[in-house]
């Protein structure tokens, strides 16, 4: 099991830009595939991105394809998530999660979640 700490939510202006971190203890991170998912209000938990073991991998939603970027520091054991261009339909908090398998974009292959971090994008 791994734990994992979400940062860096907040309130902005359509437009704008955020970078989520996620800390990650206990286990190996670097055995890891992380992903990004959001869940808005009334929603269903959704996919963003996630980014392989190493780092040699990444896949997007469509929704954020060109203005999300995930990236890992494995030295660190923390993932990222560069939120660019932040639109309000991006409100949402967001989850970062686990997973030992290589490639996972539904959160049910993810077997360890953080808390969350709200973000709030204002038009």
């Amino acid at each position: 099991q791994v734990q994992l700490v979400e940062s860096g939510g907040g309130l902005v202006q359509a437009g704008a830009s955020l970078r989520l971190s996620c800390a990650a203890s206990g286990r190996t991170f670097s055995l890891y595939t992380m992903g990004w998912f959001r869940q808005a209000p009334g929603k269903e938990r959704e996919f963003v991105a996630f980014i392989t073991q190493r780092g040699s991998s990444t896949s997007y939603a469509d929704s954020v394809k060109g203005r999300f970027t995930i990236s890992r520091d494995n030295a660190k054991n923390t993932v990222y998530l560069q939120m660019n261009s932040l639109k309000p339909e991006d409100t949402a908090v967001y989850y970062c999660a686990a997973t030992y398998r290589d490639f996972a974009a539904r959160w049910y292959e993810y077997n360890d979640w953080g808390q969350g971090t709200q973000v709030t994008v204002s038009s």
